[in-house]
């Protein structure tokens, strides 16, 4: 099945994102099992690639799905994967599924939420953040990036503010770099205008920055992993991650375990 491309466009979708990922033709070239001529005549619009042509080189520059499906667009050809809503009947045994890991994470938090941070699930532990927040910030759909830097949200109780707010936004734009979105620089604009000033000096580790939360009179540490579905076929379910909240020590373990006790549990 075939679609109305816009003339040309492949041939600079296909240079745009070598760009992006920094590859030389020849490069691409040998990863996609072709040669640079004919690359060449691709990127020049002289040669209309086959579907497999595509699909190679698209594997080749390690596009999400997503990117898959527009550069498969972008010459002509219908999408390879489908796109459900997250709430679609199809995916009913993987949101069943991700409910059961969320309810087993306990008495940790953990939350699913897509691409752009907006929350989809969550377990009992979630409410640890959203104590004290303005209403606004939790009605939905909640942004629980917005909802972490926002001065009225959790921000306001994060003890290391400068440090692990740019440990969010950095994560962001480290992926803003591997798949421009227009959408998501203006997400990372707004997040970062919310941060303080940092003097981060030489000893910063923006890769591995604990949260330091005050709740009552406590400081909890959390660390933060992060799953998502690397062999998922549908768009949706590709760009959507679970991501679990662990203890950085024995008191907010402790702290966690009596908060999320099972109330039937002795």
């Amino acid at each position: 099945m075939t679609t109305v491309a816009e003339t040309g466009l492949f041939a600079r979708e296909l240079r745009r994102w070598r760009g992006v990922r920094r590859l030389s033709q020849l490069d691409l070239a040998i990863r996609a099992g072709t040669t640079q001529r004919y690359l060449s005549f691709l990127e020049q619009g002289r040669s209309q690639p086959g579907r497999a042509v595509v699909v190679r080189l698209a594997e080749s520059l390690r596009l999400s799905l997503r990117e898959r499906n527009a550069l498969l667009i972008s010459a002509g050809y219908a999408p390879a994967f489908t796109e459900s809503d997250f709430g679609a009947p199809g995916l009913a045994p993987v949101r069943a599924a991700l409910r059961t890991v969320l309810a087993g994470h306990l008495p940790y938090p953990a939350i699913i939420v897509d691409r752009y941070g907006t929350l989809l699930e969550a377990n009992a532990g979630f409410t640890l953040f959203t104590e004290d927040s303005a209403p606004e910030l939790l009605r939905p759909p909640i942004n629980v990036r917005r909802l972490a830097l926002h001065p009225d949200g959790l921000a306001k109780r994060v003890r290391n503010l400068p440090e692990w707010g740019r440990h969010v936004t950095e994560a962001l734009r480290h992926r803003a770099r591997t798949s421009p979105d227009p959408e998501l620089d203006a997400m990372i604009e707004e997040l970062e205008s919310y941060l303080p000033p940092a003097d981060l000096g030489p000893g910063y580790l923006g890769f591995a920055v604990p949260l330091r939360l005050r709740t009552g009179g406590t400081e909890l540490r959390l660390i933060t992993t992060l799953t998502s579905f690397a062999t998922a076929t549908d768009v949706a379910l590709a760009e959507v991650h679970l991501e679990a909240f662990l203890p950085a020590d024995e008191a907010t373990a402790d702290h966690l375990r009596n908060r999320f006790r099972p109330r039937d549990a002795p």
